[in-house]
């Protein structure tokens, strides 16, 4: 009997050891990207939405655009300049990146170049002993938020080398590598095919010269017509086009090559190569600073953000500093307004306290895909995404307990994984207010007709490039917007 109830316990105990096998969780996995993707530099780049740029130089003192390249360096003496200023203004007005021209068309260098004398060691300005390029990046160094870029101008009106290929390349890639090894992290290079008429022929080695500066700075952002890492809009009014893909075909792009600036503004939903463009405008009528002239108004700023950021784009905007060698005080108080006026609009998110519904989510209710990502701080890795067979004709919508009062509507896309909306219209309370084509990282409507009213919102995504995957959705109030006015 003993040995029986022995048994019985062995055989209980064998049966309460078995492993319990639970169902478990499993998360829906992201969809497939859609190629061709951006870099890690790249989306860094574009998260900044907004940098400043410095044009400072022999022109800043003889009242001049272009100079001639035979300006004496003496007329360089910006007595009172100071770089901690020019980061500190940039830093005030939302900027987190400042790109400097090291060197102009006029050939003249910002730092003390060993491969020229025309530079400031020339320079009355610290008898000779002063590097407005070391200035700027101790001055980055010591705020900690901002960053460098550099410009360095491929055409010289002075160096007599320029006109021989070899000769004038090999001087340009000296520069390049001073510039590089010397100065530590360059966030972004710029280079342009700007050069006048009636010049030398000049072949640049862009090739050579892009390498060189990948190898010395991988993690830098190469700026061009043709990239290799970001383009250009194709105007120096900061405006991109109503279309905008960060996708083209590099193949079908070169340097200095005025016929692609259609092609530069709209991008290529087919292109191959992700390449962002960057618009370049300045904060006055020239880029270098004249006593007569004044900053824009406030109002053709903010027409600018939106023509620029809002339309995918990073907006380069330069802000050339005075003969004293600092930023002018009107222009110091008008980015002031403009960084309030767009702390002003999308500070507050009306939508945030309505209710979101989609007309479906990739792997149903609590899959990771809901339409209440759009809503959450994360703009770039977490998003609202339909199932793969509502690709076209999905749309997303907030509900409203009260009638609400906006005139701007802000998209953004997870373009991590590849710009995808071609075609999106905007409904409030089943009217169409707004539409467009692409979103890509932002897309802000300024509604025309100015403010509406209303409690249904909803977004229609028309077309897309495989499933749209929408990481944010704003409504916005702008009280400088008044169209009735214009």
């Amino acid at each position: 009997m003993a040995k029986l109830w022995c048994l019985l316990c062995i055989i209980t105990l064998l049966q309460l050891s078995k492993p319990v096998i639970s169902k478990r969780e499993v998360t829906t996995p992201p969809p497939l990207p859609v190629l061709p993707l951006p870099s890690f530099s790249q989306l860094k780049w574009q998260e900044r939405e907004l940098i400043m740029f410095l044009h400072f130089g022999v022109n800043t003192f003889t009242d001049s655009e272009w100079g001639t390249g035979h300006e004496n360096p003496a007329v360089f003496n910006p007595a009172g300049l100071n770089a901690n200023q020019w980061v500190n203004v940039a830093a005030e007005a939302g900027f987190s990146l400042v790109i400097l021209t090291a060197k102009h068309h006029d050939g003249f260098c910002l730092w003390p170049s060993k491969y020229t004398d025309h530079s400031v060691a020339k320079s009355p300005w610290k008898n000779g002993r002063g590097d407005v390029v070391q200035e700027l990046v101790n001055a980055a160094g010591a705020h900690g938020g901002i960053d460098v870029g550099l410009y360095l101008s491929p055409w010289d009106r002075h160096d007599r080398r320029y006109g021989h290929d070899l000769q004038y390349n090999e001087y340009y890639l000296a520069q390049l590598q001073e510039l590089l090894h010397k100065y530590g992290k360059v966030r972004e290079i710029w280079f342009d095919g700007a050069k006048g008429s009636n010049v030398p022929n000049m072949s640049y080695y862009f090739s050579d010269w892009f390498s060189m500066v990948k190898e010395l700075q991988s993690s830098i952002n190469i700026f061009s017509d043709a990239g290799p890492d970001v383009r250009w809009v194709g105007n120096e009014m900061g405006f991109a086009g109503s279309t905008c893909w960060s996708t083209i075909n590099r193949t079908s792009l070169s340097i200095g090559n005025g016929s692609i600036v259609n092609y530069l503004n709209a991008g290529d939903p087919k292109g191959t190569d992700w390449l962002p463009a960057e618009c370049d405008v300045s904060i006055r009528k020239g880029w270098f600073w004249h006593k007569s002239e004044s900053p824009k108004r406030l109002s053709t700023l903010l027409d600018i953000y939106y023509k620029s950021v809002g339309r995918n784009c990073v907006l380069l905007f330069n802000v050339p500093p005075n003969s004293t060698g600092l930023i002018s005080e009107n222009d110091v108080q008008r980015l002031r307004e403009f960084r309030a006026a767009i702390d002003t609009i999308f500070s507050t998110n009306l939508a945030e306290n309505c209710f979101v519904k989609a007309s479906s989510q990739r792997g149903g209710k609590g899959g990771g895909f809901g339409p209440e990502n759009v809503l959450d701080g994360d703009h770039l890795w977490t998003y609202w995404t339909p199932r793969d067979e509502d690709s076209e004709d999905s749309w997303i919508e907030f509900r409203c307990t009260d009638k609400l009062r906006f005139n701007v509507i802000r998209i953004q896309e997870a373009i991590g994984l590849g710009q995808r909306v071609k075609q999106h219209e905007v409904y409030v309370d089943g009217e169409k207010v707004a539409g467009g084509t692409t979103v890509g990282h932002k897309r802000l409507h300024r509604l025309e007709k100015g403010a509406v009213k209303g409690q249904i919102v909803r977004i229609k995504i028309l077309r897309s490039r495989s499933v749209p995957l929408i990481s944010s959705i704003g409504l916005h109030y702008d009280p400088f917007w008044h169209p009735e006015k214009i």
